[in-house]
């Protein structure tokens, strides 16, 4: 795509990424974009790089506005391999001697992905670049969401390049947000509770500072998706309201079955749960993929969880799925388990030993059922609904 000027002398170069549906077990249907940006100025400064597949994209982009071996200076804002790995190919083409800024985690990352000897510059947090008539200034942001993470900030544009925070994979010939509207924010909610989630806590600090040293902004720019021109402050405030996780009346009922035994145990929780007024959702582990089931577990305040037991131990795709929830540490939720068993039944005991190392209180020993559900068993299952109900907010 070609070159977007965002501001006077500073530039979008957008690699689109239209066929890529996985990254790394995260389903992007929409694809994604890599980010890199380009400003002008007495130092003419690159602000990342793009996926290694894009690299000469990246380069054909940058030929489009200026002659790529002009370039003074590059900032690497995250090492991750998806804005690092076509840094190589960057770096060759416009000098290798050329100042390289990045984190002092970054320096070390870096060093360790490639074998050249680039000139790094590791900065301090807070630190400043002079590139004539601009003044970058530096914001370390560990864990947001890798150990060498920063942003960048042009302070006479009041631009905020972000690296990974605030983005979207989402593909897309438009750049900002106004032109998409309201179609990107299910995609940015996505990407927070497949990714960000984790680092709550630090996201809810972040803002806080920011607001602190009232950071001026006209431009969001992250390195995946679209920028935010029209109101930056939305989604700031969305990562505020997602990372402080207040539960909703809302449980899903999340399962997979072998001869429906489990799914039809299931459907007698998600019944009961309607009764009782609670948005109730039943989720076939095998018809939903499991980014789309974190993103609705992000503002649930129950979770329950269905499996057969097979082998003596959990369903595969259940305990895929405890694993990666576990990963990305939700908080604030009730739980329970339920399942059907032939002749051992250890699956609810497995579900809630993994719910309550996940830090999920487990509210109930869960229901087991032997072979195919009956009445009696049934009823069981929504006396379960029932006082899942009762601990969640009215």
């Amino acid at each position: 795509m070609k070159p977007v000027e965002i501001a006077k002398g500073i530039y979008c170069l957008p690699a689109i990424d239209w066929n890529i549906r996985d990254f790394h077990g995260y389903s992007v249907y929409k694809g994604s974009t890599y980010n890199a940006y380009l400003i002008l100025d007495e130092k003419v400064t690159l602000i990342d790089a793009v996926k290694k597949e894009f690299a000469d994209d990246l380069i054909k982009g940058i030929s489009q506005i200026i002659d790529p071996k002009k370039i003074d200076c590059v900032i690497s804002n995250h090492t991750e391999m998806d804005h690092s790995g076509g840094l190589s190919r960057v770096m060759h083409r416009i000098g290798e001697d050329k100042p390289l800024y990045c984190s002092k985690m970054g320096h070390k990352n870096l060093s360790k992905h490639f074998q050249q000897k680039f000139n790094y510059h590791p900065v301090e947090n807070g630190g400043e670049l002079n590139i004539g008539n601009r003044t970058l200034s530096f914001m370390e942001t560990r864990m947001l969401h890798w150990p060498d993470s920063m942003f960048t900030y042009a302070k006479e544009d009041r631009i905020l390049f972000a690296s990974d925070a605030f983005g979207q994979h989402y593909a897309s010939l438009e750049r900002f947000d106004d032109e998409v509207g309201d179609e990107i924010m299910p995609h940015a909610r996505k990407y927070f509770a497949n990714i960000l989630l984790p680092y709550a806590p630090l996201i809810l600090k972040l803002v806080a500072k920011v607001k602190e040293i009232g950071l001026a902004l006209d431009l969001l720019c992250p390195d995946h998706g679209i920028i935010w021109r029209k109101d930056p402050s939305k989604i700031i405030n969305a990562y505020v309201e997602w990372s402080e996780q207040k539960p909703k009346r809302k449980a899903l009922v999340i399962y997979d079955t072998m001869w429906h035994s489990t799914e039809a145990m299931a459907e007698a929780i998600v019944e009961s749960l309607g009764d009782e007024g609670v948005d109730a959702k039943p989720l076939k582990l095998r018809a939903s993929h499991r980014s789309d089931i974190i993103t609705e577990v992000l503002d649930a305040g129950a979770i329950i969880i269905g499996s057969p037991t097979l082998n003596n131990g959990l369903f595969p795709t259940v305990s895929d799925f405890l694993t990666y929830m576990k990963g990305l540490k939700p908080q604030n939720k009730v739980a329970a388990a339920f399942g059907s068993y032939g002749w051992s039944g250890e699956a609810v005991k497995l579900i809630n030993q993994e719910l309550e190392a996940a830090g999920f209180k487990v509210i109930d020993p869960g229901v087991r059922i032997n072979y195919v559900p009956d009445e009696e068993s049934l009823e069981a299952c929504r006396e379960l609904g029932k006082k899942i109900a009762q601990a969640l907010p009215a």
